[in-house]
């Protein structure tokens, strides 16, 4: 008789798998050149050893803008104070390339961009893949494929026939190319055509940041050594000195995987949120090794002020976008707090983009352009800023101008020191502006914010919109200041309430006039900015649903 009671077949075990990734996007022509199995197993590790820490860096994130909210205002921290009060520790500085940033070009990585960027005379290019990209999946394996190939001297791009003829190609014939310097998406971001699962079996969607950067190091590092530059980054919308160190420690796992000098890569980390402007000292401090300087992320930054402080009460409600100045008091201590901790580090200024772009089929509109770019770049300089941002190689000329009447035949002017600026807490509060919300100043933003989101589905993620060069930053104070103005039950100039209701006419208004098409968004951007915009809760960022319901691919 056969005992029932005992099994007739062994248990089953559960066996242990380790970490892995997956691509669960297409892979489309020449896609298998950037996912080679051995990139994957580098991204496989970066997750393995990462991915948890950056789970709890944007814990932290959330907990300090709930406090924010709750009304405990930012401040200079205590528990790092001894590193602010060393004068000795000094930042890494330029790597080969870097020497010399008095203008840097800003722009996306498709072919023609990039070639185009290649060729502008600029001294630094920042190829983005975060803000002024739409990370559809062609954008981003492709922006790898074409900074793959022009760091080998293969790109090359024609663009479509046209009933006006053939296409046009495009080639880099710069006999000085611009050194490169490469964003990857911020922390916050998931790219969702790459799954990582961890040794307990967990799946998850991979972090954006370390498959832009794993990516682009793992390709490109050793060429770019062998080209006299090197392994450069611009890091994004980074909120505390934790997270520094977090960037700090996957640099250095990523030099010792690969056998390059520790030290090689270098970052430059853009300061566009409201808490790390208090923590500038410490960013540079955690980096050191690696760190070239710090930018003025000025778009950015206005947007962390809105977020941050959207509950606050009428006190921080600001007005219209275009009042919101780089010399209203909040903006400019910011600045010039930036220049002064900057060169006391030996670390980099680098100054921000003005969103005003020329047009060549209006001279009026350029010649705006260049007096309002002028301005902006003397202002900077002025101040003490090593270098600039241009949306437009049509303003490489002018910010140069400005920058060589400061620096003449200086690299940089990192030897000024600005021992005459002393800012405090409540000077980066300080959001006085008195100038009034308009009926004008609101309908340009849900103007601008629909139509670029428009785009951005569309797969563009730099936009010129009314001679302005919007990104997904100015986008983000267009439907941000929305939110704020009607929760804080504020008005226009004229009285009328700012509500729902009246942004939903201005909706309307906007969808009607737009010049629609087979295959345009505009449904869809108006969706997303409603959601974004008219709800109960405030997203932390417009692209985060968006993305996941628009851009996803399925392979």
């Amino acid at each position: 008789m056969v005992n029932t009671s005992t099994p007739t077949t062994a248990p089953t075990q559960t066996i242990q798998q380790g970490p892995a990734l997956h691509i669960t996007g297409p892979v489309r022509e020449r896609f298998d050149e950037i996912l080679t199995p051995e990139a994957i197993a580098f991204l496989t590790e970066l997750h393995h050893r990462f991915a948890s820490r950056r789970h709890d860096r944007l814990a932290d994130r959330m907990r300090r803008r709930f406090e924010i909210g709750s009304g405990h205002d930012p401040s200079f921290r205590d528990d790092t104070r001894h590193i602010r009060d060393d004068a000795d520790w000094r930042v890494a500085g330029a790597g080969p390339g870097l020497e010399d940033r008095r203008v840097e070009i800003t722009g996306p990585t498709d072919p023609k961009m990039t070639i185009n960027a290649l060729n502008s005379g600029a001294k630094v290019w920042l190829a983005d893949q975060e803000d002024a990209t739409s990370p559809t999946w062609q954008n981003v394996i492709g922006g790898q494929l074409s900074l793959r190939d022009a760091i080998r001297g293969e790109l090359s791009f024609t663009s479509p026939p046209s009933d006006s003829g053939p296409g046009k190609v495009y080639e880099v014939t710069a006999e000085q190319t611009p050194t490169i310097v490469m964003r990857p998406r911020g922390w916050h971001l998931v790219e969702k055509h790459l799954t990582f699962i961890d040794r307990t079996g967990r799946s998850m969607a991979a972090s954006a940041s370390l498959v832009d950067f794993g990516l682009y190091f793992f390709h490109n590092a050793q060429a770019l050594i062998e080209n006299g530059r090197g392994p450069y980054f611009y890091i994004a919308k980074l909120e505390s000195s934790e997270e520094a160190k977090l960037w700090d420690d996957v640099f250095t796992f990523s030099e010792d995987y690969i056998g390059i000098e520790h030290g090689t890569i270098r970052a430059t980390v853009l300061i566009e949120t409201l808490p790390a402007a208090f923590e500038m000292d410490e960013i540079l401090y955690e980096l050191r090794d690696h760190c070239a300087g710090l930018n003025a992320g000025r778009w950015d930054y206005i947007f962390s002020i809105i977020k941050n402080y959207r509950g606050r009460g009428a006190r921080f409600v600001l007005p219209d976008r275009s009042e919101i100045t780089m010399t209203v008091p909040f903006m400019r201590s910011y600045t010039e707090l930036l220049v002064k901790t900057c060169h006391k580090r030996g670390a980099f200024a680098i100054g921000g983009m003005s969103a005003f772009i020329p047009s060549r089929r209006d001279p009026e509109v350029t010649a705006a352009a260049i007096e309002k770019v002028s301005a902006d770049k003397k202002r900077e300089a002025g101040d003490g800023f090593d270098g600039t941002w241009v949306a437009h190689p049509d303003l490489i000329p002018t910010a140069q101008a400005e920058f060589d009447a400061v620096l003449g035949d200086r690299p940089n002017q990192i030897d000024r020191q600005r021992d005459d600026v002393n800012v405090s807490a409540s000077d980066l509060l300080d959001l006085r502006i008195g100038r009034p919300i308009t009926a004008a100043g609101v309908r340009g933003n849900v103007s601008v914010a629909i139509r670029y989101i428009e785009a951005w589905l569309r797969g563009l993620g730099a936009v010129a919109i009314d001679n302005l060069m919007e990104d997904a930053a100015t986008a983000e104070i267009s439907r941000s200041q929305v939110w704020q103005w009607i929760h804080q039950d504020r008005s226009t100039e004229d009285g009328t309430r700012i509500t729902a209701e009246y942004i939903e006419g201005l909706i309307g208004e906007v969808l009607a006039q737009a010049t629609r098409s087979a295959g345009d968004r505009f449904d869809d951007a108006a969706e997303v900015f409603r959601e974004v915009s008219l709800g109960k809760e405030f997203p932390a960022f417009l692209t985060l649903s968006a993305y996941s319901k628009f851009l996803v691919e399925a392979d």
